[in-house]
């Protein structure tokens, strides 16, 4: 049995988490600048660890997120679940504003962004088959029942750079491939996370049609921010349902989530750069060596 702390990523309208009395603390990476401290507490005998992608205030842009340094502290906060909150576009007519999926599946389309924590010094391939948990997405999905909220299970999420919306060809072009939503930060974060060892699923809240519709045309932002703050309002039932049912405890990840890195590292010990594997202490301490304490210890 694995020792649960639920990590909560929240996105666009999503910059705090009503309920969880805790403390904001600073963790440092070796990554980079997170986009926010994160706030620590406890529900019930459930620990909880919540980070605004944007920072609060939604002062960072989706490709001015340094989603290593993201994953790294939810890593050494102990962050062993993580739950995703995004906003996208869907591009499919059966999905309108205010239907929350829960995705299974990701197409990265982002190209100006570290999109490992490995490299050089240190090779690790990892699968993402299936990059998300179904043991987890199926929390979520109890937890969306639960409080009532429109939702899909399952679902493709095409993540592009931004900061622009899609041009209608682009939003015709990934309907024609068969995507589900459209949103612009939950790659690299999904790849990352499960280079951290961390489970992970995905919550897109839909707010618009995208490009693609012709009763919609182009991304209309005031239409969106409107829906969006609805979408917050049920996104935090939602979160404090799944925190609430979450149990202490749990079975290992189905999928190899939390073993991901077991045999994914080639580089031999003796090439190995240790500048790299200094900064590798959290992420893959498990299989590389002891782990130095994190802020949040």
């Amino acid at each position: 049995m694995i020792d649960v702390t639920l990590g909560i990523i929240g996105g666009s309208g999503l910059y705090d988490l009503p309920g969880l009395t805790g403390d904001w603390v600073r963790i440092e990476s070796p990554w980079g600048r997170p986009s926010d401290d994160v706030l620590i507490g406890h529900v019930g005998d459930t620990r909880v660890v919540f980070l605004p992608r944007h920072g609060r205030g939604h002062r960072v842009d989706p490709t001015g997120i340094d989603y290593r340094a993201n994953i790294d502290v939810m890593k050494r906060a102990g962050v062993t679940d993580l739950v995703s909150l995004s906003a996208v576009g869907s591009l499919k007519e059966d999905l309108p504003p205010g239907t929350f999926v829960v995705v299974d599946q990701f197409i990265d389309r982002t190209f100006a962004r570290a999109k490992s924590f490995f490299g050089e010094g240190c090779v690790a391939h990892v699968s993402m088959a299936h990059p998300v948990s179904p043991q987890l997405g199926d929390k979520v999905v109890a937890a969306a029942e639960a409080t009532g909220a429109r939702y899909r299970r399952g679902g493709t999420y095409i993540a592009m750079e931004g900061p622009q919306f899609s041009s209608l060809a682009e939003s015709q072009l990934y309907r024609a491939w068969g995507a589900h939503v459209i949103g612009m930060t939950n790659m690299p974060e999904a790849k990352l996370a499960r280079e951290a060892e961390i489970c992970y699923a995905t919550v897109a809240m839909v707010t618009d049609f995208d490009s693609w519709h012709a009763d919609h045309g182009e991304v209309d932002i005031s239409a969106i921010i409107k829906t969006m703050n609805e979408n917050s309002d049920a996104a935090r039932a939602l979160v404090a349902e799944l925190v609430r049912t979450m149990p202490a405890r749990r079975e290992p990840c189905p999928g190899g989530a939390d073993t991901a890195l077991e045999h994914a590292i080639i580089t031999h010990p003796d090439a190995r750069d240790p500048a790299l594997i200094a900064k590798l202490d959290a992420v893959a301490g498990r299989v590389l060596g002891p782990r130095v304490p994190g802020a949040a210890a």
